[in-house]
């Protein structure tokens, strides 16, 4: 059985396209229905408590009409909580059917992009033309409920569940904007979700933002170097509010930079190391290149705009960004609930040794932005760059080399 792993970070470019996947393949056996649980005294696995709690509770439950999958899911469910890891979830069959989806750029959802914290999901940014975008919704927005179901502390891969659905079907979001309150009730529709766009700026510069390392980022990335590169004098890469990706997609966009050395590397149980180093052509090893990142710059978005800096390979420009160091991966539950188990498999590191995790990248030149409605929007290149302190920052360095 061939696995791919799974980054997530801190934020998801347009709900259900959640911060995902790593380019790392493993073959696992899989666990029965009945999860195991780990004696803490002896070091064995034990499952005879559990079995005779659900044993009790079948004999004995006042209500005899048990809904069996359920329980078995909320088992799975609760002995994931309980590592205590944000980043490892129990996915139910239809969760884990969209999240397959999302991985490929595609989802039935309502366009928007949002961010996690502590407190409520923020809307950065909407898709435009999108449902969530006809509907008014705006930069700044809380989320307070998503279907009448409160949103306080909401991670993203339940957010993307609960948003999701089939096209023509409708969510409710209770929105708060500034000092009021209210419903919004969006038809969702198919949504393709490009992971790369590009133009030209200013004096031949290259500007490219990649949303997300989807399964076809880098060749959507080399077909915009391939077809701008030789024209242009020098590169601002965007990697603002960039969840994270596939971690093959991302190493290979490092490798169009870095001609030579480790791209990044994993550390695994018992203490196992894995390095990678660049590979490819390197197309683009010489161009004048400036990064801009944020605090929604997440799991592999780090890993480029770190790696490109521990390389000296170009300077990052914006704000610190999210901090996430660890990679997951799916383990289809064959038998039983025929869920996902989506769980943190090993950390990585970027070339120098130095860990993301709960710290983040520092750029090189900090420069903040006032609103996010300010980040130029490649999409709509017309409205121009002026409001876009950051990337005028980037285009200074790239003016001053």
């Amino acid at each position: 059985m061939i696995l791919r792993a799974v980054l997530r970070g801190g934020a998801f470019v347009v709900v259900g396209l959640v911060a995902f996947g790593a380019g790392v393949y493993a073959d696992q056996a899989l666990p029965d229905w009945i999860p195991y649980i780990a004696n803490h005294q002896t070091g064995r696995v034990n499952t005879a408590e559990l079995q005779d709690a659900i044993r009790v509770i079948q004999a004995e439950y006042v209500d005899g009409n048990l809904d069996t999958t359920k329980m078995s899911q909320g088992t799975i469910s609760g002995l994931v909580a309980s590592l205590g890891d944000p980043y490892s979830a129990y996915y139910d069959p239809d969760q884990y059917k969209k999240l397959q989806a999302a991985y490929e750029g595609r989802y039935s959802g309502i366009g928007v992009y949002v961010t996690f914290g502590s407190s409520y999901p923020l809307i950065t940014g909407t898709v435009p033309g999108s449902p969530a975008a006809k509907a008014g919704l705006q930069s700044g927005d809380q989320v307070l409920k998503v279907g009448g179901r409160d949103a306080s502390g909401m991670t993203a891969e339940l957010a993307t569940s609960l948003i999701q659905g089939p096209d023509g079907t409708q969510v409710t979001l209770t929105i708060k904007r500034d000092t009021s309150t209210f419903d919004v009730t969006i038809t969702r529709a198919e949504i393709q979700v490009p992971s790369v766009r590009s133009t030209v700026i200013g004096d031949h510069v290259l500007y490219v933002r990649i949303y997300s390392f989807g399964s076809t980022t880098f060749d959507d990335f080399a077909s915009v170097l391939s077809a701008n590169l030789a024209s242009s004098k020098s590169m601002v890469l965007d990697l603002r509010d960039n969840p994270g990706g596939f971690v093959d997609q991302a190493d290979s966009v490092i490798s169009d930079f870095v001609a030579s050395g480790e791209t990044f590397e994993e550390h695994g149980r018992n203490g196992s190391v894995t390095r990678h180093s660049v590979s490819g052509t390197h197309p683009a090893a010489s161009i004048p290149l400036v990064v801009l990142v944020n605090a929604n710059s997440a799991s592999a978005a780090e890993i480029v705009a770190g790696s490109l800096q521990v390389h000296e390979r170009a300077k990052l420009v914006g704000a610190k960004t999210f901090g996430k160091g660890s990679e997951q991966q799916d383990f289809p539950l064959k038998n039983g609930t025929a869920g996902d188990l989506h769980l943190t498999i090993k950390r990585w590191y970027l070339p120098d040794g130095t860990t993301v995790d709960h710290v983040g990248l520092t750029p090189d030149l900090s420069v903040a932005l006032a609103n996010s409605n300010d980040e130029f929007d490649v999409v709509q290149p017309t409205v121009g760059i002026d409001k876009d302190i950051q990337l005028n920052a980037a285009l200074g360095l790239l003016a001053a080399k």
